[in-house]
């Protein structure tokens, strides 16, 4: 009885590809029924072969309700110019997302805002609740009054790739914290050019870094873009060899444990941890006890929702992007699918062949 529904296959095969090409080829060609497309790119563009144009493959949209990972350029706090929470966020708010979306993703991405976008977990957009606020009234010199209140959102350009007035505001809040500018170049307090490195692993983190780059550059800051390869990648990411980095947090509707080796003051000092932030927030450790002391689903939610508030305050990350809905090429003319979709998404194993 529990698998009623499901598994509606006389036969399932799968088959691997060597490459995405070779594997783009054999589904236009109908050699296999379902293609994920994570491109928004191709999504747009390369769909035009025969099998779409008259119907037979259709390209689906699934709208799933569990929250989108978190994807940033995050600061390493154990580095000393990243000590200080308003330096970040003014950083944080040089990157123009809006010509990034624009000039490399057909603007088809959303921003992120929230560690759990898209959930009912997400404290995005919501003004905190007289539960949350109790938690957090011990640590509000820590929490940014917008993330309270709900109106925060990163800051928007105007998609140019030169927003004066954005520019313009991160040095006044750079200049505040004791920086100026020495020519082209922005000092810090200490004397020294403000410069630092981004390590990158991929093409696509390239283009993202470049982007910094040329805007960092305006405020007469220096990053370079330290390109190396997997291996290299994983033993200085995991040992926190680095000045920022890119990296993604998983999200579920039950997180738990996990938590403490991302974001709590105990991972911060451990190798091999995903604290690649390496943040020490009193605030942080105790929503992460609180999440975990929550005993009913209304307790949960208000301490996840909290816990995401000190996170969001922390400025520790860039927040980039997340893809909130999945697109699906199919061979519809071969295949069918109940008409809602599940809570975490599409699921093949509850579809079916129309010749069955």
């Amino acid at each position: 009885p529990i698998k009623r529904g499901f598994d509606n296959f006389d036969e399932i095969r799968i088959e691997y590809f060597r490459n995405d090409s070779s594997l783009f080829e054999a589904f236009k060609k109908g050699i296999f029924d379902v293609y994920p497309e994570g491109n928004p790119t191709k999504w747009r563009t390369a769909y035009d072969f025969p099998a779409v144009e008259d119907g037979r493959v259709t390209k689906e949209i699934f709208e799933p309700k569990r929250p989108t990972p978190m994807l940033g350029i995050v600061f390493n706090q154990r580095r000393p110019m990243f000590a200080n929470k308003n330096v970040r966020k003014a950083l944080a708010s040089v990157l123009d997302f809006e010509w990034l979306n624009k000039n490399l993703y057909s603007g088809i991405y959303e921003r992120s805002v929230s560690f759990w976008q898209n959930s009912e977990l997400s404290s995005a957009g919501i003004p905190a609740s007289d539960e949350e606020r109790e938690l957090l009234k011990p640590f509000m010199d820590e929490i940014d009054l917008e993330v309270m209140d709900g109106t925060y959102t990163p800051v928007v350009h105007d998609g140019s790739g030169l927003d004066r007035d954005v520019l313009r505001s991160a040095l006044q809040t750079l200049q505040a914290e004791g920086y100026k500018l020495d020519g082209r170049t922005l000092v810090g307090p200490d004397g020294k050019p403000l410069q630092f490195s981004m390590l990158i692993v991929s093409q696509d983190q390239e283009k993202i870094g470049l982007a910094y780059k040329k805007s960092l550059a305006r405020l007469g800051i220096a990053l370079e873009l330290q390109i190396v390869d997997a291996a290299q990648f994983q033993q200085r990411r995991t040992s926190f060899d680095y000045d920022v980095v890119m990296a993604s947090f998983s999200a579920s509707l039950s997180p738990g444990a996990e938590q403490i080796w991302r974001w709590s003051t105990k991972a911060a000092d451990i190798d091999g941890t995903f604290a690649f932030a390496g943040v020490k927030s009193p605030a942080v450790d105790a929503m992460i006890d609180a999440l975990l002391a929550a005993r009913t689903r209304e307790e949960f939610i208000t301490a996840v929702r909290a816990y995401d508030r000190a996170l969001i305050s922390q400025f520790a990350l860039v927040p980039l992007y997340n893809l909130p809905k999945e697109r699906v090429a199919v061979w519809s003319s071969r295949l069918d699918w109940p008409e809602g979709t599940p809570l975490y998404g599409y699921r093949t194993p509850t579809w079916w062949a129309k010749d069955q």
